[in-house]
């Protein structure tokens, strides 16, 4: 996730120069984005072979994903909360594949994610270098989406070992009301976060594996707590990571999809009714060509004038998910809109190797999300909707 801490002081620092890499990625930005789509099976393929280039080249070389390529600095140390997350991904490629390669991946990331865990069984927030190293409640629930799915796929006792005492940290540490306050991340803004419904849903996982433990009703309590904070058109106050009031379409995914996930565990009406009240503002939201503009004021309204492509694949997928659960034309048509869209800013070939495959953080890529930066979670969340798309379309489909 973008850190706040890093753009403050970006603000009130003299900027380095832009590397030749940089300039000639934002004069490429500048001509706009290229006529063709190359596809969904071109992009799966591309982002994956991106995001294992980004685990063989972490700066930390630990087993990890590198956060980011930066046209700026090169390769990033490794990031504990998305590598997590990105687990699953993996495993869902290897298993399509028949791939070991990808299977000995995962188990290295999580065999990190288990060697790296507190021992109350909290996560640090940022990356592996990062400071001050304290448990986080965000990065925690992340990272048990990947253990759970390890200990699902695997058997091996370590990942469920490590799953419950994730989820069983996560699950005593909610507040009464359902709201997590005592482990913030010191990279983002204060404050109470409604997108933390992306954390219940790592609790939800647990609770496929392992029933019984108080896991998945921890969890919807903290989604009755988000919905709170929801309006009625949809948008949620309290859900950014700097900027309450215009938040990033990064952290709209991300409490939606944990609004869909309490759903999809519980069969509850109203959470399917919650998400779809903001899907239907979101569908409204997106231009005839699939731009998605990168923060929404609380009438859905773009307040800055660039793509955050993560923001737009994660929303994508959502828009697929509830299309699946209510048949809605609009949600399929819309998703392929914002896929379409940001499949045409992807190098699936030329260019430096460390960009091929690779999603940045904002196009044009100074945008002030993931500025420069080629980022490994935006990689996986275009890998998830294009699956999702592919599923929902039929096999084989190109674009």
């Amino acid at each position: 996730m973008f850190q706040l801490l890093k753009s403050i002081k970006n603000q009130f620092s003299p900027q380095p120069p832009l590397t030749d890499l940089a300039k000639a990625e934002l004069e490429r930005d500048q001509r706009g984005l290229p006529a063709r789509d190359p596809g969904i099976e071109a992009v799966i393929e591309a982002c994956t072979r991106w995001l294992c280039l980004a685990q063989d080249k972490s700066a930390s070389n630990d087993g990890g994903v590198a956060r980011d390529f930066s046209l700026q600095k090169g390769w990033a140390t490794s990031y504990p909360e998305t590598t997590g997350y990105i687990i699953p991904t993996i495993i869902e490629l290897a298993r399509r594949k028949g791939d070991a390669g990808l299977h000995a991946r995962a188990r290295r990331m999580l065999d990190w994610c288990v060697a790296i865990q507190f021992p109350e069984g909290g996560f640090q927030g940022g990356k592996i270098d990062a400071t001050p190293r304290v448990p986080v409640t965000f990065n925690t629930g992340q990272i048990l989406i990947g253990l759970a799915a390890g200990a699902a796929e695997y058997g091996d006792p370590r990942y469920l070992e490590s799953m419950h005492r994730a989820a069983a940290w996560l699950r005593d540490d909610l507040d009464a009301d359902g709201c997590w306050r005592k482990h913030p991340t010191p990279f983002a803004k204060p404050g109470e976060k409604a997108y933390e419904t992306h954390v219940a849903w790592g609790l939800f996982e647990a609770e496929r594996v392992a029933p019984g433990h108080g896991y998945g009703a921890a969890g919807l309590r903290q989604v009755d707590w988000a919905l709170s904070k929801q309006q009625p058109n949809g948008w949620f106050a309290s859900n950014c990571l700097t900027d309450a009031d215009n938040p990033l379409t990064h952290t709209i995914g991300y409490v939606l999809r944990g609004v869909l996930e309490g759903h999809l565990l519980s069969g509850r009406a109203d959470l399917l009714q919650a998400a779809q009240r903001t899907g239907a503002s979101l569908a409204e939201a997106v231009g005839p060509d699939g731009y998605l503009a990168g923060r929404l004021d609380r009438n859905f309204r773009p307040a800055v004038d660039y793509v955050c492509l993560t923001g737009s694949v994660q929303i994508a997928h959502c828009l697929f998910l509830l299309h699946r659960l209510t048949g809605e034309r609009r949600f399929l048509d819309t998703g392929r809109k914002l896929t379409a869209y940001v499949r045409r800013s992807i190098r699936i070939e030329g260019g430096p190797g460390d960009t091929v495959g690779g999603v940045k953080g904002s196009f044009p890529v100074n945008g002030d999300y993931g500025q420069w930066e080629y980022l490994n979670w935006a990689a996986k969340f275009c890998i998830d909707a294009n699956l999702l798309e592919a599923e929902l379309v039929g096999a084989g489909v190109h674009a």
